[in-house]
């Protein structure tokens, strides 16, 4: 049975796109996977570009309001910025909340590459917070299959 995740962000635009086309990507059928903003506006073009440098496309995500989604039961809800961690709604029962803070890449001015490199430094940071949180997560549920 996959587990519920839900990562929210602001504009569901870049952070919370990469995360859930990592945890698409990482975990596999052990997770089902959505994101939403509380202001939702596209998906950023250097958000694909970046993912699709790992070989994970993101190109058929959108962009979605977390109203999408209230009423529904998420094993885990995963806020990515400040803002969606101090205003993420209440969701029916009883959802680990993780908070992982990254800056905004697509908020980053100057030349493509120093934009380039801000959407690496997310998706990277992102791809090493997943990896470990999947981790000790699959350890745990190792432990319990052997009680």
């Amino acid at each position: 049975m996959s587990r519920r995740i839900l990562v929210l962000c602001t504009a569901n635009s870049a952070r919370s796109q990469m995360a859930e086309g990592l945890l698409r990507a990482l975990g596999g059928s052990a997770v089902e996977v959505a994101s939403a903003g509380l202001a939702p506006s596209r998906v950023h073009p250097l958000a694909q570009r970046v993912m699709a440098e790992r070989g994970i496309d993101i190109s058929s995500q959108r962009s979605k309001h977390v109203d999408e989604f209230r009423g529904q039961h998420f094993a885990v809800i995963i806020t990515v910025c400040d803002q969606a961690a101090e205003q993420c709604p209440v969701f029916p029962g009883r959802a680990e909340r993780l908070h992982w803070s990254f800056p905004d890449p697509a908020a980053v001015t100057g030349s493509e590459e120093e934009q380039l490199s801000a959407f690496r430094a997310v998706r990277d940071g992102l791809e090493q917070r997943i990896r470990s949180w999947l981790a000790s997560w699959q350890e745990e549920a190792g432990k319990r299959e052997q009680e």
